[in-house]
């Protein structure tokens, strides 16, 4: 049999496993979203706007600085999934860890409880950034070319039905505890449902597949990879204008704490946001990741930068807290861009390549995916929140102007 018989083989299993492992992922991020819960939490800590910002930055730094390291180890296994489950388990730990302090020790001081929250958030970020190059590569292998869109697609839609259920136990959770109960136990459910995901990964049934390229040394790996951008224009050109796009998401961590100043909202309502945002997600996901398998994810990419702007645009109108309901789910129908720069990433590349692509990717970009926040958070705490959603809307507009007029769809380029 050979290896693609064997892909398609096992196509529908791993389908399936895949896309519960991202989904009860996602169910677990719901009570300890990186945009509404964790905000939240420090904000009963600390009133810096800065510190609130780190919780993207550092989230992001970490996901995104260590996979270009892991690329040319990770093009040589034949098999990914073993390193994924040895190296991901250090995701869901922190949590746990997280939950148990504050439930051992409920009347830590600021300081202590802020240094251990960073460095969690830092572990948890790390260890995904850790296994993201493996991860991406191992998805790219059992799910083929015009597959990927759908697959994601289901993958957070499916997430974001959970998520939303996760997020309605929160505002539960929110109300009938008070701080910090209510976090620990928000907490704990993170770690119970990223564990059920842990289990459904470990369900992948992956074929082996050895690179067709030698083993070459880290050096010489390192010297060869500014050829790779000098001699793919169109690639490099996509990194830019990626680039200019996540600057544009600068607001994305500053929505909940504005909203919650401004209008002295309760916890639980937060719960509500994240199922608005998760809602969203849900209902958009799959209908653009359709969308993209058929005309390509450069245009999703495009039409998610666009309702991204929508919602900064509705941020900047709203009158009322009614209104950030809809400005959250329009932030979960821009999640699909972020589903998409994953997918495209693929199509620049040979299959023996990918490893590579995907570290350049997510590497050269971490420099914009860790100052965009702290500048959001800089011109929150200085010009103020209106001037920070007003940057981030014309900073967006510029990087889909950028990818629109100056990028190529890799499908026509390779055809």
């Amino acid at each position: 049999m050979t290896y693609d018989q064997e892909v398609e083989r096992h196509y529908k299993h791993n389908f399936i496993v895949n896309v519960l492992d991202f989904s009860f992922y996602s169910l677990g991020l719901s009570f300890a979203s990186l945009t509404t819960i964790l905000p939240l939490y420090l904000s009963h800590l600390t009133t810096s706007t800065i510190l609130i910002g780190l919780i993207p930055a550092l989230a992001n730094t970490g996901w995104t600085l260590p996979q270009l390291f892991t690329a040319n180890y990770v093009g040589q296994l034949p098999r990914k999934k073993p390193f994924i489950l040895a190296v991901s388990t250090n995701e869901r730990l922190p949590f746990l860890i997280l939950a148990l302090s504050i439930l051992c020790w409920p009347r830590a001081s600021a300081g202590a409880s802020l240094t251990l929250f960073f460095a969690l958030v830092a572990m948890y970020s790390v260890s995904g950034g850790l296994v993201g190059t493996a991860w991406q590569d191992y998805i790219a292998k059992l799910i083929p070319l015009r597959r990927r869109g759908i697959f994601f697609g289901v993958a957070s839609s499916l997430g974001g039905i959970l998520g939303a259920l996760g997020a309605y136990a929160s505002c539960f959770i929110l109300e009938r505890y008070a701080f910090p109960t209510s976090f620990a136990i928000c907490f704990l459910m993170a770690f119970v449902a990223m564990s059920f995901s842990w289990g459904f990964l470990a369900q992948g049934r992956e074929p082996i597949h050895r690179s067709s390229k030698p083993r070459i040394p880290d050096r010489e790996y390192w010297q060869h990879l500014p050829a790779v951008l000098h001699q793919d224009r169109n690639f490099t050109l996509y990194l830019l204008s990626r680039a200019v796009i996540i600057l544009g998401g600068m607001a994305g961590g500053f929505i909940t704490v504005y909203a919650v100043g401004r209008f002295q909202i309760p916890d639980q309502t937060v719960g509500w946001f994240t199922a608005a945002l998760l809602v969203g997600q849900a209902i958009s996901n799959p209908l653009l990741g359709h969308l993209g398998d058929r005309r390509g994810h450069k245009l999703i990419i495009e039409l998610s930068t666009i309702i991204w702007v929508l919602a900064m645009a509705l941020t900047l109108m709203a009158d009322s807290v009614a209104w950030f309901y809809l400005v959250f789910a329009l932030m979960g129908g821009a999640s699909s861009g972020w589903l998409s720069s994953m997918s495209i990433t693929f199509e620049f590349c040979a299959p023996e390549d990918r490893p590579t692509y995907i570290g350049l990717t997510n590497s050269l970009l971490w420099p914009f995916v860790f100052l965009a926040p702290l500048l959001g958070g800089w011109l929150a705490g200085g010009p103020g929140y209106r001037e920070l959603f007003a940057a981030a809307l014309v900073v967006s507009l510029a990087g889909y102007a950028l990818l629109h007029w100056t990028v190529r769809e890799p499908r026509q380029v390779v055809s």
